[in-house]
């Protein structure tokens, strides 16, 4: 079973490299799209805002503010595996 990768809209390189690498992506425009993924990856603009954080999801959260797309997918690599 492929693992599913939820990534915010804004960061289509980080979706293209996590398909090319063979992963089911989905995108996250809502908190309900966060369900069921096993790993996602954010831009880290939005995180946590006025201190309210809601765990939507079980899985892994990656923050890709400052990386490139080659490191988000080394990261969701290690996480997963």
């Amino acid at each position: 079973m492929s693992k599913i990768i939820g990534v915010e809209q804004s960061l289509s390189n980080v979706e293209q490299a996590l398909q090319a690498k063979g992963y089911e992506v989905k995108q996250l425009r809502n908190e309900q799209d966060a369900q069921n993924c096993d790993c996602c990856v954010i831009t880290g603009q939005d995180e946590n805002v006025m201190g309210i954080s809601n765990i939507v999801t079980e899985g892994s959260v990656i923050n890709a503010h400052g990386l490139s797309a080659d490191e988000v997918c080394e990261r969701v690599e290690k996480l997963l595996n």
